[in-house]
């Protein structure tokens, strides 16, 4: 008997052991190929790998022409302290007198090789002051720099390292940006050497940033941040099409804001400074302004494209061409003006001497001149002094007090002292001409077109004046003219 239940304990084992390999086999065979594939390989679309191969070949390319610059500035500072400093003893218990104490500031950037023998072009705050400049290439080589020149108007400088038969970047048309094309950047950011970030063109043409004197900057959301000024902004070709300058940030880091100079305006700035020696720049001779809604319905224009002339220089090309003040440059050389910063680069970049075509509008009617561009003479710069007359004549226009316009008072507002008008000594904070932007010590030149001589003139103009209507202002503030409309 027990022996039959051992013989059939295992037969029954085996039966078991039979049928797993069975059901093991069948399974094999049985199941879908998709099931047997481990691990899963996502179907990746043809154009994507093609995509993402072009760019790490754009970074290859680049990335050799691409190097640190590291400069230091030695700061001076005389050690010899007042007596009257009542942390003088705590700091300095020796009393080193006439000892003048110095320290290195030392600061980070990139830069972008654009020709063989050596030249380098990065932004003029990367190498500003220094005393030393150390330039890193890709291969790990360390060069010192030489400024060659540089123009903080734009923020571009030109360093020089004695090196042959290096990798370079070619220059693109920056003219021909559009928005929405992809870009990468590339540099230093935080010392971590050929960093590549990609983005699109988010804007161009980008003016008033409060950056440079000359702007028109590229605006990219490619991740930009310190120590990555200087280094090069290029296209999926490739090409330098700008020169990483600046972010936009609240908390000194990337929040998706960055500009570039232009490569076009790179390149210029670059080329005088090899060729020339030094920065020259064309000149027109007007002063201009932004045409606002308000001033646009005040000249009764159908937008706001265009550079209202607030005033023109004597002996100017613009004054010889016949440009007067409240006239509208619409286009320059068949180039549509849409902003201040536009023609002023425009007029910057012409070559001397050369011939320009400006259309103008003047009343209702368009005209064609002729100027003959000259070279942009030395700034004068001042602000206007406080004033405190005694004798105020007061009157109820928009919450202001004026006074005329004397010599003398022309004399230290910088003007010259046939200049009329009368001078603004007194506004009211929060009434209609401070919200406008008028100014202690502007001067009002004309009300609604109608000039204004004096004290007499200025009350005249303002008793015709209805309640709720909108003024237009002609005003002079320390030499530069312009317009502006007060809600009455």
């Amino acid at each position: 008997m027990r022996k039959r239940i051992v013989i059939g304990i295992g037969i029954l084992l085996i039966g078991f052991l039979f049928g797993g390999i069975s059901f093991y086999i069948l399974g094999k065979i049985v199941a879908p190929p998709s099931a047997r594939t481990t691990p899963f390989a996502p179907r990746v679309p043809s154009q994507i790998t093609e995509t993402s191969r072009a760019f790490s070949e754009i970074a290859s390319a680049v990335s050799p022409a691409v190097v640190n610059i590291s400069s230091t500035k030695i700061i001076r500072r005389d050690s010899a302290q007042s007596p009257e400093d009542p942390f003088f003893d705590f700091f300095n218990p020796f009393h080193d007198f006439g000892f003048p104490k110095k320290w290195k500031e030392q600061s980070l950037g990139s830069g972008v090789i654009v020709s063989k023998d050596g030249y380098i072009i990065t932004n003029n705050h990367v190498v500003e002051q220094s005393d030393d400049i150390r330039i890193t290439l890709y291969d790990k080589r360390n060069f010192r720099g030489k400024v060659v020149g540089s123009d903080p108007k734009t923020d571009i400088a030109v360093v020089k390292i004695s090196a042959d038969d290096l990798q370079t970047v070619p220059w693109g048309n920056s003219d021909k940006l559009q928005v929405g094309e992809f870009v990468l950047a590339i540099g230093n950011p935080f010392g971590l050497s050929h960093t590549v970030t990609m983005g699109i063109i988010s804007a161009v043409g980008r003016a008033n940033v409060g950056i440079a004197d000359y702007e028109d900057f590229i605006q990219t959301d490619a991740a930009i941040n310190p120590g990555n000024s200087g280094g090069p902004l290029v296209n999926i070709k490739g090409e330098l099409i700008g020169i990483n300058t600046a972010i936009f940030s609240r908390s000194g880091g990337y929040q998706g804001i960055g500009f570039a100079v232009p490569s076009n305006m790179a390149k210029l700035v670059m080329d005088q400074i090899m060729k020339e020696g030094k920065i020259v720049r064309g000149w027109l001779g007007v002063s201009i302004q932004d045409i606002t809604p308000e001033l646009s319905q005040q000249f009764g224009l159908k937008d706001v494209n265009g550079a209202l002339v607030g005033d023109v220089t004597k002996g100017s090309p613009a004054e010889k061409a016949g440009v007067k003040g409240g006239d509208i440059i619409l286009r320059l050389n068949g180039k549509e003006i849409d902003s201040v910063g536009s023609l002023r680069n425009m007029v910057a970049q012409s070559k001397i001497g050369s011939q320009i075509t400006l259309k103008i509008l003047r009343g209702s009617k368009e005209y064609t001149l002729q100027a003959v561009i000259a070279e942009l003479p030395k700034e004068v710069q001042g602000s206007p002094p406080e004033l405190f007359p005694e004798d105020v004549q007061g009157n109820a226009f928009t919450g202001i007090n004026v006074m005329g316009l004397t010599k003398e008072i022309a004399r230290q507002l910088g003007l010259g002292v046939e200049e009329k008008g009368v001078v603004v000594v007194r506004i009211e904070p929060g009434s209609p001409a401070d919200e406008a932007g008028l100014k202690k010590g502007d001067v009002i030149m004309e009300i609604d077109k109608k000039r204004i001589t004096g004290i007499e003139d200025f009350n005249r103009v303002i008793a015709t004046i209805k309640p709720g209507n909108t003024s237009l202002l002609l005003a002079n503030r320390g030499g530069r003219k312009f317009y502006l409309t007060v809600n009455d």
